[in-house]
């Protein structure tokens, strides 16, 4: 275990509504689906508890106004709550007003369910880049500290990789802290989790992380969500292979990798790991 404490991040939102089964599965269907998201986010909570570790939970708005106790729960457990916006939809699918509204009402949501600030924000699918600079104005807009919305990777549904890989002042009075990365000759290879950590061996991404935290000297941001850890969630179908490749690899495997990854690192709430976030408020 590195002395370095990191950043435990969790996307709160159910598998119906990832943006690559967003072709399958209709909006106006949602309110019809069995959601599977409270008794996932219960069990990441174990694990948590189990390992003495905290976390920063960036929820989605549709989830909170449905599941408000969940939220409390997660607050009351000592974690931070920040906002994924309202309706998980790409920044980039947006116009400016839409954005700013979706992720100001998401906020004042979060806060009336809490009681409490909320700092942080982050966009559906890192949907922050070099195509919608406007949207960091936004966010800076709507009252929020930090964000954690781009991804400093080439990848074909997101990610800027010519960004800096560790926070930095995006706006007046609003960080940015990117996922993580690590630098492997001229290219970032990405070391926060997501998909990459269901696809590549436990080693692999344990070595990159340590990386980070040894070579560079800084903490690491890992991000996952409640249902990478549910192999019993409904198949959907019609999904193209790729996607379907995507989402469901080795979902049967995710959470004794999060029980092993909690054992090997030391975590936090994004709030006390990264600094440059109290300095922005």
């Amino acid at each position: 275990m590195t002395a370095i404490r990191n950043a435990f991040t969790v996307d709160v939102e159910d598998y119906f509504q990832v943006s690559a089964l967003a072709p399958y599965i209709a909006r106006a269907d949602w309110d019809r689906i069995e959601c599977r998201v409270e008794r996932n986010v219960d069990r990441i909570l174990a694990l948590l508890d189990a390992s003495g570790n905290r976390a920063t939970f960036f929820t989605l708005g549709w989830i909170a106004q449905r599941y408000p106790a969940m939220v409390q729960r997660i607050a009351r457990a000592g974690h931070e709550i920040a906002s994924h916006g309202s309706a998980h939809l790409r920044a980039t699918d947006q116009t400016p007003a839409d954005f700013l509204d979706d992720i100001s009402r998401a906020k004042k949501l979060l806060e009336d369910i809490t009681g409490g600030e909320v700092r942080g924000y982050r966009a559906p699918s890192f949907s922050i880049g070099h195509a919608n600079p406007w949207a960091l104005d936004c966010v800076a807009k709507a009252g929020y500290r930090y964000s954690s919305s781009i991804y400093p990777v080439k990848h074909d549904h997101y990610g800027m990789p010519d960004a800096p890989r560790f926070p930095f002042a995006s706006r007046e009075g609003l960080m940015e802290v990117p996922v993580t990365t690590v630098r492997v000759g001229s290219r970032n290879l990405p070391a926060g989790g997501g998909g990459y950590f269901r696809l590549l061996p436990y080693v692999a991404s344990r070595w990159l992380l340590q990386q980070v935290n040894r070579r560079d000297g800084r903490p690491a941001m890992f991000y996952c969500h409640p249902w990478e850890i549910d192999a019993a969630q409904p198949r959907v179908a019609g999904v193209d292979a790729k996607s379907r490749f995507r989402h469901y690899i080795n979902l049967d495997r995710t959470e004794g990798r999060l029980a092993r990854l909690m054992r090997d690192f030391r975590w936090g709430r994004m709030d006390e790991v990264f600094p440059e976030i109290a300095r922005a408020t």
